[in-house]
């Protein structure tokens, strides 16, 4: 089994979802959030993720604009 590094990941989570009970526990979230068609906010930039459209959509038009 591979150990989760929940406290080194979570330097690294830009999630502003504060009741969050997933941050930093990666694979949680990924799996969370794919299932609902989504990315998780480490894929977003500051701006983008703090509007909390995670969707495939939504990465796919800031792609296209350039702006990730």
């Amino acid at each position: 089994m591979v150990e989760c590094k929940k406290e080194k990941n979570l330097n690294l989570c830009n999630c502003t979802y504060e009741p969050c009970g997933r941050k930093g526990t990666c694979c949680d979230c990924l799996k969370f959030h794919l299932k609902m068609r989504e990315l998780p906010a480490c894929c977003f930039d500051r701006d983008s993720e703090r509007i909390y459209d995670r969707s495939f959509e939504h990465f796919a038009r800031l792609v296209t604009e350039k702006r990730l």
